[in-house]
């Protein structure tokens, strides 16, 4: 029997974007004729809650929590008066609902003229804030600031849902604790004994009209998060209740992370297979082994045998390269389906929610690969294998074509330089009009050249590990950079116009409260400067798979317990030897970063962000304006390009004469897309410079290393670095002549 799969993404992960796991599963499959068909049950379960219908049924089902005290045993006071306000404004919610969500959907832009009157949408708590925020709305249009207030309004909702109906409920997450270091099954397997809740039961409708419509025989469910992984389970077990004859895989990140060491057989009256890593092979095999019953290789699966837990990697198989694992396939998600929503509290989780992201990678893996901290001996980080730049590309021009947006997320570990150049060297040649942003390290690399260029090609953001902001710990971390160098990069891409955001670490093992108190004003410092324009911080956790996790006695640290856990294994509780508990300074932290991203309270006392003693910073308060101020060096390494993104000049030759001597000259008249602009020099030079430029223009294939500019030079002129560093060579490198 030919097998057809389904593979789907359960709830929830983001509002504005599907996760990208199953597109990428999919167009692996149609490189292999094998039929699929995929769904994102995350947006249509939140379509379908947030719709007219969905609230009259929601306000229905939690009437009961309003009935009158002498209809009920007990008293309301059980019910926030938020909620008794938004159950009284319900008919307010159902009226404006389905306009909202067009709104956010970008089909109905008129309506934001409407919402900003703030007289058109309900508001509760969530609105509150607005006094706080007011001032923020002078830098926001006015489409900004109807998706501010209808995600307002959303979030309200939310509140209320979750109070009323559903403790579980997220938007990006349901019932995330249940997954979130699940050492025992216990607590997830009795959930799952329980009556589907409000939530599980659209889930479940959903995912019934789609089985009868799809007919599926092999049903994939990729689970990325936590937030995951329990709709994952109600999944799987109304298939195995409704259609036993489906058989069901787990695969994505959670599993590939936090399933390493299952054991419990609990696990598999839910799952027929659990994968891990790379997917492809494994699904490959599992096709192959329903078609040929009497088969039995696989790659990196977990099943049950004889009532036990056994993992299986006797495939001979190895994993695909890059190159053919197809182009990512969308064609049946309901792109248009999707809701932008906007937290201004940050402009990167800004970018994460708001707007359509095509997902691609441009390296499976990490070419650093050291970070103590990270998963370094696990395959997703491990095996570190780019793509190259012309295949990125006519990936890139599938899916603009497939999905009609031309925005990418490339999800990378971290994306390496050189390949970052290729490729937006090959999106200028191309003449492709693409935003892109994607995730970094803050080395030397990234000049200002380069930032130029990536800036050029699309680039608009870069996100990046700062991690703790101590050279003592970053080497600890093996990071492999410093803070001075992390300064001068994000100074590039923030002269280049590509917004930085930085990755903050607090807890790390043997950190110290001086150094904590010492990275927060190193951070200060960097927003201060103009060169850092979002940030977050996270708490140190130590996984299984990390060196901290590994070899803990290396870090200062010892794990609590040395048990395995029959279920999920990744996250470790352990003490560190410096003994301070770094949770108080959680709300510090984060506090003091969201004043400035704002760009205010730089003069603020760091004691002022905390409501306990803390030591006076011992950096220098001119560290980060100092390690600006060191200028660049004249060395070009001969092997680096020269690139010519500007246009074709126009020239005319004239004379120049002084005290009766004249020499012939040339002026070139530029056109940048802001403005023109002229260069003048003698006339050999100008004729050698209108040909070099013609040859170095982004449009060629071929690209020029300096040392072949210069060799080129000096074949009819002398003095080539007294003509490069002139004035006109210095006004073109400010228009568009790079050095990479």
């Amino acid at each position: 029997m030919k097998t057809k799969l389904f593979v789907v993404t359960p709830p929830f992960t983001q509002l504005n974007t599907p996760y990208p796991a199953t597109a990428y599963i999919k167009g692996f499959l149609n490189t292999k004729n094998i039929e699929s068909a995929q769904a994102d049950l995350g947006i249509d379960v939140i379509l379908e809650l947030f719709s007219k219908k969905g609230l009259i049924d929601l306000f229905q089902v939690s009437s009961f929590r309003f009935e009158s005290v002498s209809s009920r045993a007990e008293s309301r006071d059980d019910v926030s008066d938020n909620s008794k306000r938004i159950f009284a404004l319900q008919d307010e919610y159902i009226k404006t609902i389905d306009a909202v969500i067009q709104f956010l959907q970008g089909k109905n832009p008129t309506l934001a003229l409407q919402i900003c009157q703030e007289d058109f949408l309900p508001e509760a708590s969530r609105f509150a804030q607005l006094e706080e925020l007011d001032w923020a709305f002078g830098t926001m249009g006015t489409q900004d600031k109807a998706k501010h207030l209808a995600t307002l309004y959303l979030e309200d909702i939310s509140d209320y849902i979750v109070e009323c109906v559903d403790e579980n409920f997220g938007f990006s997450r349901y019932a995330e604790r249940l997954g979130r270091s699940a050492n025992s099954f216990n607590e997830l397997y009795e959930a799952l004994q329980q009556e589907p809740t409000y939530i599980d039961a659209i889930l479940i409708s959903i995912l019934k009209a789609k089985i009868e419509t799809i007919q599926p025989t092999f049903f994939l469910i990729s689970v990325p998060f936590p937030g995951n992984l329990y709709s994952a389970f109600r999944c799987a077990q109304w298939i195995k209740q409704n259609h036993p004859e489906i058989k069901i895989s787990m695969g994505g990140g959670f599993p590939n992370t936090e399933l390493r060491s299952l054991s419990d057989a609990r696990v598999f009256e839910f799952f027929d297979f659990i994968t891990l890593d790379d997917g492809e092979v494994p699904i490959e095999e599992l096709i192959f082994n329903l078609e040929n019953p009497n088969s039995n290789s696989y790659k990196r699966t977990f099943l049950l045998e004889d009532g036990k837990v056994v993992y299986k990697n006797n495939s001979l198989k190895h994993d695909y390269k890059q190159a053919y694992v197809g182009t990512p396939d969308y064609s049946d998600l309901s792109l248009d389906k999707y809701i932008s929503v906007i937290e201004i509290v940050n402009p990167m989780h800004r970018m994460w929610s708001d707007g359509r992201w095509n997902k691609l990678t441009m390296a499976h893996g990490c070419y650093w690969g050291k970070c103590t901290f990270c998963d370094i001996s696990l395959d997703y980080i491990k095996v570190y294998e780019p793509v190259a730049a012309n295949l990125l590309c006519d990936r890139m021009e599938d899916m603009m074509l497939q999905t009609g947006q031309n925005g990418f997320h490339f999800v990378d570990e971290a994306a390496p330089p050189a390949l970052m150049r290729a490729l937006a060297l090959e999106i200028l040649r191309r003449k492709l009009a693409v935003t892109w942003w994607t995730n970094i390290r803050f080395e030397k690399s990234f000049s200002k050249d380069l930032c130029l260029l990536l800036k050029a090609s699309g680039c608009i953001a870069v996100s990046g590990g700062l991690e703790v902001a101590s050279d003592r710990l970053l080497k600890l971390i093996d990071k492999g950079v410093t803070v001075e160098q992390v300064a001068k990069v994000t100074r590039n891409f923030t002269e280049a116009g590509i917004m930085v955001h930085a990755y903050l670490m607090y807890g790390y093992p043997t950190q110290t409260i001086q150094e904590t108190v010492d990275s927060l004003e190193m951070v200060r410092q960097l927003f201060e400067a103009g060169i850092l324009q979002s940030g977050f911080w996270h708490q140190f956790a130590m996984t299984a798979h990390s060196p901290v996790g590994l070899y803990p006695e290396k870090f200062g640290v010892t794990k609590k317990t040395e048990a395995i856990g029959t279920f999920a294994n990744n996250d470790i509780d352990y003490t560190d030897s410096t003994g301070i508990n770094h949770d108080k300074f959680s709300f510090g932290l984060k506090k003091s970063l969201f004043n400035f991203m704002h760009g205010i309270c730089f003069d603020y006392e760091l004691q002022d962000w905390f409501d306990f003693k803390i030591p006076k910073t011992k950096i220098d308060p001119d560290f980060i304006f100092n390690a600006l101020e060191e200028g660049n060096d004249f060395n070009t390494k001969p092997n680096a390009k020269v690139v010519w993104l500007g246009g074709k000049p126009f020239t005319e030759p004239f004379t120049k004469s002084k005290k009766g001597r004249s020499w012939e000259m040339m002026t070139f008249t530029f056109h940048d897309k802001k403005e023109s602009f002229n260069i003048q020099t003698n006339k050999e030079e100008g004729e050698w410079l209108v040909e070099i430029l013609t040859k170095i223009t982004i449009s060629n294939a071929r690209n020029y290393t300096f040392q072949e500019v210069k060799a080129d030079f000096e074949t009819s002129l002398e003095d080539f670095e007294l003509f490069w560093y002139s004035k006109p060579i210095n006004t073109l490198r400010e228009f568009g002549l790079l050095v990479l």
